[in-house]
């Protein structure tokens, strides 16, 4: 029993009380208690917690100990109540425990409230645990009950010997017995006359073996209708091991087979059908396979049958992920539809645009996957060759007008380059240099000539992890190279851009098109923006996007500062074959084949145009967040003049990694591994740290809790923030803590040094 007490004490004598707690501690108490003297100070302590015991006195100036009692039973509660009295008769002690008090004693005979409290509190435990049990088993018969009267199954339950002992209602809805007709054997008068037999010998043996059974047989009403059932029985034992019978459900399963019956009948119509059309259950095994299918994939429906659809349609870990993700968005949505590559039976690769719907059963189950393909193999090779030749339409003033004579022109440049080494092998170390300098010179040029006229080819490539840096950059170049020199190509790539998963040659195709675009409204010139960040689409954003969705994406800006889009024609700029441009100069088919490439690639496109001010296109691909990789090149990295730095980190690998960073680079450094010990370093150092670089995440007080308090020590102080959560772009929202920096982990040395160095200015 536990020896702790919640008590509320009734009484007016703060020396009784005392009396009456210095008791209960000496019987091994520990207590929690509250003294009340009247009537609305008792209420609102009984309204406020529970109490083990009540302990009153019997006579109070502004109440009674009867009083209390019949305070206390107005609220039902079994509570354990003790009248204690200085002077009390014989009468007055019936009538208190007549009235419902538990006991009574004289406070002159305290040592009788020990063994007193024991006991009431005690029984007061075991009759709440008989009632706790009582209500729960009558609460877990009714709940029982009312599953068994509401479930979409009929259940039953039978004794030792295979008879009925009971039914629930759903029963006599499908066999049509009625109550008394179902108990005992009566409940196979509800099965079909010819199957009668053969279910009851495999009943009985079942029974005998006290086992498990499962069986799907007909029933017949007797209003004359066949229903479908699967019936499914468990043995039910005894504690000790005696076999009681069996426990089992009826399912009505007549909608499932008249479905089926229905589809296997449609089945020859379907045959004729050109689609590929195959039917799956939950776990890819093939239920159904038309003569389409056949044709399409070469696997006869006896092959394909029962085999598993990802063994033998898909042969790349890519493929069998989409289908996995179909899967899943089928069982949010109910159906999808889009374009898959698969294999045929001998190996050859197909593109198919399949629709896919969920079919469900007769209580609204998932229960199989209808699958209708069409073959657009030939379909995609063409549109591949309609996409090389709207890369020419993008690139065939640029390429083909200088590719021929720029050739022509680097040609004899780096053969003379080259000649004049060979016939002059004693020249001086200074004309060697020119001479180097010419020859690496001229085959640079030759290098962009066959960039561009390798991009020009449209060599095509499978779906690839790509480092959109390199596209915008190559992009870039051809801009700056190509363009006329009145247009100002600017680039502003993120150092921390994520990678995406797609064509890049499609995707090249994409930014050259724009970029091309951007060129062609500026006729009088003008600045050329390319850009790309990290880019987070929450639902409120993907709500107002159509072809958005919640996660994160390469975010690609292309801008310029042309002539802009009137609003009229801006809805209309994605349209196949609609162009502004004069006869001659465009297909309309740039933008539309962007748009439809860069949605293959589950991204989407947004624009934004003023005319007179320019136009902006925002291409946004989906990332898995990995951020690129480029080696850098070597720089010179800013030094430290004895600055002392504060580092904060909870991870002491990272402190003592950054401190050794920063000690090799003129710095001085202090560590701490919490909020609370970087305030005490500060307030120690405060006239000699120059800079606190702490982290945002920590145990304890937090990086923000802790800056917050360095700014009331010092408003001055320099900070710099980092962070392995917050992206390099989100640093926004670090604003108003009025920090000098921020530093994304994973940082490089380059990096933490340049923002130590900029903060410190």
């Amino acid at each position: 029993m536990s020896r702790h007490l919640n008590v509320l004490i009734i009484e007016d004598s703060e020396d009784d009380t005392l009396l009456t707690l210095r008791e209960l501690r000496r019987g091994g108490y520990s207590l929690d208690y509250v003294r009340v003297d009247t009537p609305t100070a008792m209420q609102a302590a009984l309204e406020e917690r529970t109490w083990d015991i009540a302990i009153a006195d019997f006579s109070m100036p502004a109440f009674s100990g009867l009083e209390a009692l019949k305070l206390l039973q107005r609220y039902n509660l079994d509570l354990p109540f003790i009248v204690v009295s200085g002077t009390i008769g014989e009468d007055v002690a019936v009538a208190v425990m007549k009235a419902g008090a538990h006991d009574y004693l004289l406070k002159s005979n305290l040592t009788r409230l020990v063994p007193a409290v024991e006991r009431e509190v005690r029984e007061a435990r075991e009759r709440r645990k008989r009632h706790s049990t009582e209500q729960a088993l009558q609460e877990s018969e009714e709940r029982f009950q009312t599953l068994c009267n509401s479930a979409p199954l009929a259940i039953f339950q039978t004794d030792c010997q295979g008879r009925r002992t009971y039914n629930n209602p759903l029963w006599h809805d499908i066999s049509g017995l009625s109550e008394e007709r179902s108990l005992g054997y009566g409940w196979a008068d509800a099965i079909h006359p010819e199957e009668r037999l053969g279910v009851l010998k495999s009943w009985e043996h079942t029974a005998s073996k006290q086992g498990s059974w499962v069986h799907e047989h007909r029933l017949l009403t007797q209003q004359g209708e066949i229903r479908w059932v699967r019936a499914l029985a468990s043995p039910m034992y005894s504690t000790e091991g005696n076999f009681l019978g069996h426990v089992g459900t009826v399912e009505d399963i007549t909608k499932q087979k008249q479905a089926a019956q229905r589809i296997y009948e449609q089945a020859a119509l379907l045959d004729i059908s050109t689609d590929a059309i195959s039917v799956c259950d939950l776990e890819n095994q093939i239920l159904f396979w038309n003569k389409g299918a056949e044709r399409l994939y070469k696997w006869k429906s006896q092959e394909a049958i029962g085999k598993n659809a990802e063994q033998i349609l898909y042969n790349s870990e890519e493929s069998l992920i989409l289908r996995r993700k179909i899967q899943a968005i089928l069982a949010k949505d109910g159906k999808w539809q889009g374009e898959l590559e698969q294999v045929s039976k001998g190996g050859k690769k197909i593109v198919v645009e399949s629709r896919w719907t969920l079919i469900y059963d007769e209580v609204n189950k998932p229960k199989s996957i209808l699958i209708v393909s069409t073959d657009i193999t030939e379909k995609k090779q063409l549109q591949a060759q309609f996409l090389r030749a709207q890369r020419l339409e993008s690139l065939g003033a640029l390429a083909g007008g200088i590719a021929h004579d720029f050739n022509n022109i680097l040609t004899p440049i780096l053969a003379v380059a080259q000649l004049l080494s060979f016939k002059f092998p004693n020249l001086d170390d200074n004309n060697k240099q020119l001479l180097a300098i010419l020859e690496g010179s001229a085959k640079r040029g030759a290098d962009l000539v066959k960039q561009i006229l390798s991009f020009t080819r449209g060599v095509e490539g499978t779906r690839t992890t790509i480092q959109l840096r390199h596209l915008l950059v190559d992009v870039a170049q051809v801009a700056k190279k190509t363009f006329p020199k009145f247009i100002d190509t600017q680039v502003n790539i993120a150092p921390d851009l994520w990678t995406v998963f797609g064509d890049p040659t499609q995707l090249h195709q994409v930014l050259m098109n724009l970029v091309v675009n951007a060129r062609d409204a500026m006729p009088d010139g003008g600045t050329l923006s390319i850009s790309a960040e990290n880019f987070w689409v929450e639902e409120e954003y993907a709500r107002m996007h159509v072809d958005a969705s919640v996660g994160s994406y390469a975010a690609i800006a292309i801008s310029d500062t042309g002539m802009g889009i009137y609003p009229e024609i801006l809805d209309r700029i994605f349209d196949p074959f609609f162009t502004t441009k004069e006869q001659g100069k465009g297909t309309g088919l740039g933008l539309s084949t962007a748009m439809s490439i860069i949605r293959s690639h589950g991204g989407f496109v947004t624009v934004y145009s003023e005319v007179g001010k320019g136009s902006n296109f925002n291409v946004y691909l989906p990332s898995s967040q990995i951020i690129e990789t480029d080696t850098p090149a070597d720089v010179e990295l800013p030094e430290g003049n004895g600055e002392l730095i504060l580092v904060v980190d909870d991870e002491a690998t990272i402190c003592e990694i950054t401190k050794n960073t920063l000690n090799s680079h003129n710095y001085k450094v202090l560590t701490a591994s919490d909020g609370i010990g970087a305030l005490a370093l500060y307030a120690q150092h405060k006239e000699s740290i120059g800079l606190v670089l702490i982290d945002m995440m920590m145990p304890g007080i937090d990086g923000p809790s802790t800056i917050l308090k360095l700014q009331r020590i010092n408003p001055k102080v320099k900070i710099v923030a980092m962070s392995g959560l917050v992206a390099h772009s989100s640093t926004i929202q670090y604003q108003n803590l009025q920090i000098q920096g921020f530093l994304s982990k994973p940082f490089t040395t380059e990096i933490l040094l340049n923002t130590i160095s900029s903060a410190l200015k």
